[in-house]
């Protein structure tokens, strides 16, 4: 078993993974003052929960270079070896059409890694976390572009802490789309909004490339928002952590 670690502005989200499948998840903070001792002491304490085996090794998807560091010592106190890290001694295996290739995000090409292992290309691949973000794979299965957009909790947050008389409100289904108070007002728009957002940029990249693609959806909050979509896609929650069990497997071949 391996520990793979996607390691999000908000949440690090820790996977257990054998044999490429996923065996177990566990979610902790993201917090830039957290030491690599206190990283290692929340994983530990995740892999003693589910009953885990002493991990083998460790992959690391990061978009915040603070804790990348003392996430991979904490990996290292683990299991004895140094963390695999994507940008950094990762090869993705992929064709990288973007203006400057460096600056794409982990989380992007570990989440296109994935969907090009289960589905034909053209494809694109929405992330729904801390950022919405949609990441295009053209028919050759090259990475050839990236849209990014304020992630649902960024927007409903905006509206609580910039508009005094709206309150905070619990993502959770809203009821029809014309609302009647306060707080189905807000469900309706951002839930509704951010499905017509999806639907809207496949649309719009349907006809910038000319052709229809498959649509691939993962992310904590994606489940709320599927539903309300009017475009047919495959929502898969841990799109993230089976692309890093491929890029393990794909890097540690002898």
């Amino acid at each position: 078993m391996i520990i793979a670690l996607d390691i999000g502005n908000t949440n690090i989200v820790v996977g257990g993974i054998e044999n490429g499948e996923v065996l177990f998840t566990g979610r902790m903070k993201t917090d830039e003052k957290c030491s690599a001792d206190e990283i290692a002491s929340q994983i530990d304490f995740i892999l003693k929960l589910h009953n885990a085996s002493k991990p083998e090794g460790g992959i690391i998807s990061s978009v915040v270079p603070f804790v990348t560091g003392r996430a991979e010592k904490a990996i290292k106190s683990l299991t004895g070896k140094e963390a695999l890290t994507v940008g950094k001694n990762v090869d993705i295996g992929m064709n990288i059409k973007m203006d400057n290739p460096k600056s794409v995000g982990e989380d992007l090409l570990v989440d296109a890694v994935a969907a090009l292992a289960k589905y034909e290309p053209p494809l694109i691949v929405f992330d729904m976390g801390t950022a919405s973000t949609c990441s295009i794979i053209d028919k050759n299965g090259d990475y050839t572009g990236t849209i990014i957009a304020p992630g649902v909790c960024i927007s409903l947050n905006a509206l609580a802490e910039c508009c005094s008389k709206l309150p905070r409100v619990e993502l959770t289904a809203p009821g029809p789309v014309i609302a009647k108070n306060t707080v189905q007002e807000i469900k309706s728009g951002i839930v509704y909004g951010n499905a017509a957002m999806i639907d809207g940029i496949a649309d719009r990249v349907f006809e910038e490339l000319g052709y229809e693609a498959k649509i691939v959806i993962t992310g904590g909050v994606a489940c709320v928002i599927v539903p309300h979509c009017k475009h047919e896609m495959d929502y898969d929650p841990d799109l993230m952590l089976k692309g890093l069990a491929l890029l393990w497997d794909r890097n540690n071949k002898a």
